[in-house]
């Protein structure tokens, strides 16, 4: 079939059935001279094997898009993520952004959230706040999506070791207020196995994260449909050091290694694979990073049609959100920050993203203000509103070097998900170090690049002037702990203690045998078990995981 007899076949069928159900943002997409953009550029000739590696958009192998309309069918979802000090705060800062624009949240938890401890924990002091909002019981997160309609807002939570326990308190915010779990709308990170190779904020080791993963795919897929139950993350892998190579390789076979684990504990591939999205990073380099993104679709779509054997073809489809890179913000001439941002969110769009959140210009010195959000999530309606990019469906498509690049990429992103196949998988190659050495020397050449000159960083190695310390930076005060210890004490004090025994009780019985622990995590928090108090059963059981040192 030629490209273009295989055009009008998908604009009468795949295109049709999507504009039947919701019209397109707009009846023409023309530019200012008033050329008519087209749904989908294809080649003027034909050109061998373009069905093969291209195709068209929301069709396998799904290089040019998941979505048969993608942007011109409605704007990627805008999320800022967010999250510091107290619920109180953090509420503040949520409504403020949705009414700014935002479409969806992104909660960020701080440390101790992060790594199952309460607020009130040793292990938490100087630490409550910092990095994100504190969240000890459901009393908390009662606070935090006050005033948010959770039937129509999508939240997205940046949690990995204790994400069971968030989305269990999330639940049950949800049917306080009125809306079933079947209702609720979004995703949690949930991915451990980059915790281990990258970032640190683990709890227990492999194989018992692994047995809380499957069993929350299990549960969400019966009770919590519309919720994305794992964000396999590339995010971290890449501000750990990793290249855009390393970035696609590690966190697809992450996300081989998930996929796996599920299917041993007995569901079927087309039950919970439509529910797995992706996180990835967005650099400098906008080629590449456009290409990056097209590559790993077409990777994906490959893995889970020929490997998995996945039916359904949104088993097959790579949806991920985006963040723009924090690790390339720099605290010298902070508002050139602004246009790294904008050529990373500009790569996440020209790449296909379903949903983006642009960093702010004063993160590389404290969290960010309000007026620097503003900007951040602006940065994003000018994008979508004013550049035209979301008019045409992958618009770089054809171009020789994106083409290149994407091919290359790919190539040699199947050769680390080899290797790591041959060490007998992801979670096997992580115990080895490997991934780690990988990640660790590509950061140390970064790093010599700068330092001899060869990477040009504007501000810090080449075009410096002296700067004033900055001012109006944002500042978590040591009230906000103070404040916070006292709230959980007095959730402790004013509930049935006999109650959070007997569930605490049934979840350390459910975790020495084989039962599903979400009903009994979820049973726990809604009598206000605190989320130290659940880990900490759950660390009696499972202990904790000592960390693979690599040189």
């Amino acid at each position: 079939m030629s490209i273009k007899t295989d055009k009008q076949r998908w604009e009468a069928t795949t295109v049709k059935k999507v504009i039947d159900k919701r019209a397109e943002r707009k009846k023409s997409f023309p530019t200012s001279s008033g050329i008519e953009m087209e749904r989908c550029a294809t080649p003027a000739f034909e050109e061998p094997g373009y069905a093969e590696k291209l195709g068209f958009p929301g069709e396998y192998p799904y290089t040019r898009g998941v979505q048969p309309t993608m942007y011109r069918g409605q704007f990627w979802t805008m999320r800022q993520y967010a999250g510091f000090g107290t619920a109180k705060e953090s509420n503040e800062r949520y409504r403020y952004l949705l009414g700014a624009g935002q479409t969806g949240l992104s909660v960020a938890f701080d440390l101790p959230t992060q790594m199952g401890y309460d607020s009130d924990s040793a292990m938490a002091d100087g630490e409550v706040g910092k990095v994100g909002v504190a969240i000890d019981t459901l009393a908390d997160m009662e606070i935090l999506f006050d005033q948010i309609p959770l039937d129509k807002v999508s939240t997205s939570m940046t949690i990995n070791a204790s994400a069971a326990v968030l989305l269990c308190m999330y639940i049950a915010v949800a049917e306080k207020n009125g809306v079933k779990s079947d209702q609720v709308m979004g995703t949690i990170q949930n991915d451990i196995l980059k915790e281990y190779m990258a970032r640190g904020t683990y709890i227990y080791p492999p194989k018992e994260s692994m047995r809380i993963i499957t069993d929350i795919f299990a549960y969400c897929k019966d009770h919590v449909p519309q919720w994305n139950t794992i964000s396999i993350s590339g995010y971290h892998i890449r501000e750990a050091g990793s290249s855009a190579v390393q970035e696609v390789a590690f966190t697809l076979a992450d996300g081989i290694a998930y996929v796996e684990a599920a299917i041993h504990a007995g569901l079927k591939v087309d039950e919970f694979a439509p529910r797995l999205a992706f996180f990835f990073n967005a650099h400098n380099n906008l080629f590449e990073e456009v290409a990056k993104f097209r590559a790993a679709r077409r990777i994906w779509a490959k893995v889970m049609k020929e490997r998995f054997k996945a039916q359904d073809p949104r088993s097959q489809m790579l949806r991920f959100h985006t963040q723009t890179a924090g690790c390339t913000l720099t605290a010298q001439q902070p508002d050139n920050n602004i246009m790294r941002v904008t050529i990373q969110a500009l790569a996440a769009v020209l790449g296909g993203t379903q949903s983006l959140h642009t960093n702010s210009r004063d993160e590389a010195l404290a969290l960010p203000t309000e007026e620097s959000v503003r900007i951040a999530l602006r940065t994003q309606q000018v994008i979508a509103c004013e550049s035209g990019v979301a008019d045409s469906i992958d618009p770089l498509a054809g171009s020789y070097l994106v083409e290149s690049l994407t091919d290359q990429i790919e190539a040699k992103a199947w050769e680390y998900i080899k290797k790591i196949d041959e060490l007998g998988g992801a979670a096997e190659a992580i115990s080895r170090g490997f991934q780690q050495k990988e990640i660790q020397d590509s950061a140390y050449a970064y790093q010599k690049s700068i330092e001899t000159k060869d990477l040009v960083i504007v501000g810090v190695n080449q075009f410096t002037v002296k700067e004033s310390p900055p001012t109006g930076l944002l500042k978590i005060k040591p009230e906000v702990e103070i404040s916070q210890k006292k709230a959980i004490a007095a959730v402790k004090a004013g509930r049935d203690q006999a109650q959070v025994a007997a569930k605490l009780a049934a979840l350390k019985k459910a975790a020495q045998g084989s039962a599903n622990l979400m009903p009994f995590i979820l049973d726990a928090v809604k009598v206000y078990a605190s989320l130290g108090e659940i880990c900490n059963t759950l660390r009696d059981v499972f202990g904790e995981h000592q960390e693979t040192v690599v040189l």
